[in-house]
């Protein structure tokens, strides 16, 4: 994407940065001022980072859409698949997504205005077991014409081309790696969640305004990891910090002791753990030697574990995941809470990611209802228009929009994760980042300005 240049440095506030993704430039993985360009080397350094940041910026492509359909539908079955994390190290993710996609769905077939949802639940896995492989082949051969995950981006890579070459669309609540931005996908990946360009940039200037002046790092290796963790570095080092270690694992790897013992043989100041669910097995054994208080989560770990863990464990840890205040979405979790409790699933303990799985499901109504079509290209032609990319009348259910499209004119949808507002490439251009801590529960709350 070409047209990525700084407007202003993200700034934590309230416990939240707001950050316009379309302003954001990219600061160098290697360190550099604000206004650097992103190539620019670092100062000369004992310590070598293990991860090319050159390779995690974003790629220049952007797409042309082409539509010859016309709206609004008046009787649409829209066959969606959805690949999330029923089994894999983000299963802990799993149920709120697939609630969220159940409940937006249930919404639109209530509505009944020109579109009814056929939705297909499916396993994403992750790329130790492998279950899209037959996951992605079923829902495509059973009619899905679009089709919701994974959460994971390492996993979502695995089977974008598979899809894409179906026509159909890819559409994440939850993958956060820059490299879908510029990935060449004919336009028909699109996504909820920010990239992680932005996610980097807050988490780094929050360890640095905490006052750490090292940093360690543990990093899964894959897209999602290495690409945090070089923006992670980048604003650390803008910030006049130094990582003075990193280490990375594996999808599918159990024992992390060496690459404990090597970030803490650094005595790094404040350590981010850049994982997904094996950060569970991390704890026990950093907290035995390092105050929890230092250690910074992460959207892919950041999780309620409360007695999973002894009281007290997480302490004072923080940690960073695309939401808004929770306060502005209570009303929404209660509902999904009943309606989970309608269907007999049992009670929800996350809503990380819920909402922007709700919000996937209505764009991609909305989108259908105003193409007239539920073909991929189709509604592809139409996502950045319903989300507000092309302007239009606010609204923020799917049955107040329907009404505006159905009466010829643009509707722009804000939903229960934030604005969106798509660009051309399929990324939300307004996000929310939020910073959480710890408590003696060793659960995470909504962190306020201090």
């Amino acid at each position: 994407m070409s047209v990525l240049t700084r407007s202003r440095a993200a700034k934590v506030l309230g416990g939240i940065a707001l950050i316009g993704a379309s302003a954001l430039v990219l600061a160098g993985c290697s360190g550099g001022t604000t206004t650097g360009d992103p190539t620019d080397e670092p100062d000369a350094s004992s310590f070598d980072f293990p991860v090319d940041c050159d390779a995690a910026a974003p790629a220049e492509y952007v797409p042309e859409y082409t539509s010859t359909s016309e709206g609004p539908g008046t009787d649409l079955t829209y066959k969606i698949g959805t690949a999330l994390p029923v089994t894999g190290n983000l299963a802990f993710l799993g149920p709120p997504e697939i609630a969220g996609t159940e409940f937006a769905a249930a919404e639109v077939n209530a509505a009944d205005k020109g579109v009814q949802i056929d939705l297909l639940q499916g396993d994403s896995g992750d790329t130790d077991n492998k279950a899209y492989e037959t996951e992605i082949p079923r829902l495509l051969g059973d009619g899905a014409t679009a089709i919701i995950g994974a959460a994971s981006s390492g996993t979502s890579l695995q089977f974008i081309d598979q899809v894409i070459a179906a026509n159909a669309i890819q559409f994440s609540p939850a993958n956060t790696s820059a490299a879908f931005t510029g990935y060449e996908d004919k336009g028909l990946y699109w996504r909820t969640a920010p990239s992680d360009v932005l996610q980097g940039e807050v988490l780094g200037n929050l360890i640095a305004g905490d006052g750490a002046e090292t940093l360690g790092m543990i990093i899964l290796n894959d897209s999602y990891g290495t690409g945090l963790a070089c923006f992670t570095k980048a604003a650390f080092e803008a910030a006049g910090g130094e990582v003075v270690a990193a280490s990375m694992y594996n999808t599918g790897d159990t024992n992390f002791s060496s690459q404990i013992e090597d970030v803490l043989a650094a005595s790094p100041d404040a350590i981010a753990l850049i994982t997904f669910e094996e950060v569970k097995t991390m704890v026990p054994e950093l907290v035995a030697s390092y105050d929890a208080s230092k250690l910074y989560f992460v959207d892919g770990n950041l999780a309620n574990f409360g007695d999973e863990f002894e009281a007290g464990t997480l302490a004072g840890a923080k940690g960073t995941y695309p939401s808004v205040d929770p306060a502005q979405t209570e009303a929404f979790r209660t509902d999904l809470q009943a309606f989970v409790a309608e269907q007999g699933d049992p009670e929800l303990k996350e809503f990380t990611y819920g909402p922007e799985s709700y919000d996937s499901v209505i764009l991609l109504a909305l989108a259908a209802l105003q193409a007239g079509s539920t073909a991929g290209p189709d509604v592809a032609a139409n996502l950045k228009s319903v989300s507000g990319g092309d302007g239009g009348t606010k609204c923020t259910t799917y049955a107040e929009c329907a009404d505006l499209i159905i009466a010829g004119e643009v509707a722009d949808y804000d939903g229960v994760s934030g604005p969106i507002t798509f660009n051309d490439v399929g990324d939300p251009t307004e996000a929310t980042i939020g910073v959480f801590q710890y408590g003696d529960d060793n659960n995470y709350s909504w962190l306020n300005a201090g």
